[in-house]
């Protein structure tokens, strides 16, 4: 199948080629999928289903103007090309009608990649009866999503990049009756039961738990353990104006001071862009490649930043295969030496927080986040954990709590997935371990 999508893909490139006028370039991009999707609510199948679904993306530039129109992928050439012609036809109608973009960046060269990602996934059949014996005692809630998904891209200079990976993610919650929750996210190209089991045992270890009384902490600092989901939901802002190039030059980013050498991070703390897992694409949005590995920030200084070609046009700065939007694809924070057995003697007395949400920058140019404790966080004393805590409001700053208040990193990675499936199945996640900090502030 993922043969017969390329050779259709292949097919309206080299149609949409033909046509193409002297003064004119384009970009074509495709998203797609082949995924099975079940849905759980109190350990029953709510909803399931196989989605075929795809979109291409075409882009037309002509004297630095340029629009794009957006259409189905169905694999099917006879269907694809003619809505490809009418959506060029359409374009050269507008984009006349346009300003001049000064930064518009225009295909060149004739590189190519080809990367198919084959898995070990459970069979559509067998989803039901390998997942709900494992949790039917309990309330189990969550969503199994499985299958192909396909990246490609090409253009009228000659690039052509093809990228197509099968993988799984489970994302799900385990509630109390009382409505308290534990929640777990598992992913992979091979599906592995004995790692699912162990993921549940897991997280029902944390359910009786959750079942004791809620201890109200008051406002304050308090030394702090960011389990591994934490820690990606506070590397995830980065994403959001923090190790963009664009967003440094309009200085709207948290890295300001520290690219300006005013601040520093922690020497423990290295963050990388890492593509050599081949969990995504390396192409960005202009068909360009970016380094197998980039590292971002070297032992708390700041070694490179994510620039696009248009930042680079802009700002006179090297472009390093940034997407668009220069936000992390495939963020990765090297380990330091905790070992799991050792977190909660290390933190002592203190806080576990196994998830954050609702984060937000509260003082971005000082690298400060608010957000809120979520799902299984435990008040710990004496290296035991001693009760579940109500939530709390934090309001920290990341030049304090990856800075000098960063204790120790665990010696171990865990991959937490992109879940995201508005629109489609997202790729890729990050790779983190989970990080002890001296006085985490507790607002509210």
């Amino acid at each position: 199948m993922i043969d017969q999508l390329e050779a259709s893909f292949d097919r309206v490139l080299a149609g949409l080629t033909q046509n193409l006028h002297a003064d004119e370039q384009f970009t074509l991009r495709l998203q797609g999928e082949v995924s099975q999707f079940t849905r759980f609510n109190h350990a029953k199948v709510r909803q399931t289903g196989i989605v075929k679904d795809g979109s291409l993306q075409l882009k037309l530039i002509s004297r630095q103007r340029s629009s794009s129109m957006e259409f189905p992928f169905t694999g099917d050439s006879e269907i694809d090309l003619p809505q490809a012609q009418f959506a060029l036809e359409s374009l050269r109608l507008e984009v006349p009608q346009l300003p001049i973009d000064p930064y518009l960046v225009i295909p060149t060269g004739n590189a190519t990649s080809h990367e198919v990602h084959t898995g070990e996934l459970l069979p559509d059949a067998e989803v039901v009866s390998s997942l709900l014996p494992v949790v039917n005692n309990l309330d189990f809630t969550g969503l199994y999503a499985a299958g192909m998904v396909m990246r490609g891209y090409a253009d009228s200079s000659g690039q052509k990049h093809w990228f197509a990976a099968e993988s799984y993610t489970l994302d799900y919650s385990l509630f109390t009756s009382t409505g308290q929750a534990v929640k777990g996210t598992l992913a992979g190209s091979h599906w592995d039961n004995l790692a699912y089991q162990a993921k549940i045992f897991e997280s029902k270890t944390q359910l009786v738990r959750l079942a004791q009384p809620l201890k109200t902490i008051e406002r304050g600092k308090y030394r702090t353990y960011l389990a591994p989901a934490a820690t990606a939901d506070l590397l995830g802002m980065l994403s959001w104006g923090g190790i963009s190039e664009a967003a440094l030059q309009q200085g709207r980013s948290c890295f300001g001071a520290l690219q300006r050498g005013e601040q520093l991070l922690s020497e423990r703390l290295t963050i990388s862009e890492n593509f050599q897992r081949g969990l995504v694409p390396r192409f960005n949005e202009l068909g360009e490649i970016a380094p197998a590995n980039l590292t971002l920030i070297d032992r708390g200084r700041l070694a490179n930043t994510l620039v696009n070609s248009r930042t680079a046009k802009e700002y006179q700065k090297p472009p390093n295969g940034a997407n668009r939007g220069e936000s992390l694809r495939s963020a990765e924070i090297s380990t330091g030496e905790l070992t799991p057995d050792r977190i909660l003697a290390t933190l002592d007395t203190g806080l576990y927080l196994s998830n954050l949400h609702y984060l937000n920058w509260s003082d971005r140019p000082t690298g400060r986040v608010t957000g809120m404790t979520r799902y299984a966080c435990f008040w710990v004393e004496d290296g035991e954990i001693v009760a579940p805590i109500a939530n709390l409001r934090f309001d920290e700053s990341l030049y304090r709590c990856w800075g000098d208040n960063l204790i120790a990193l665990t010696n171990t990675l865990e991959f937490i997935p992109d879940v995201d499936t508005y629109g489609s199945r997202q790729l890729g996640g990050s790779w983190v371990p989970g990080l002890l900090i001296a006085d985490f502030t507790y607002t509210l």
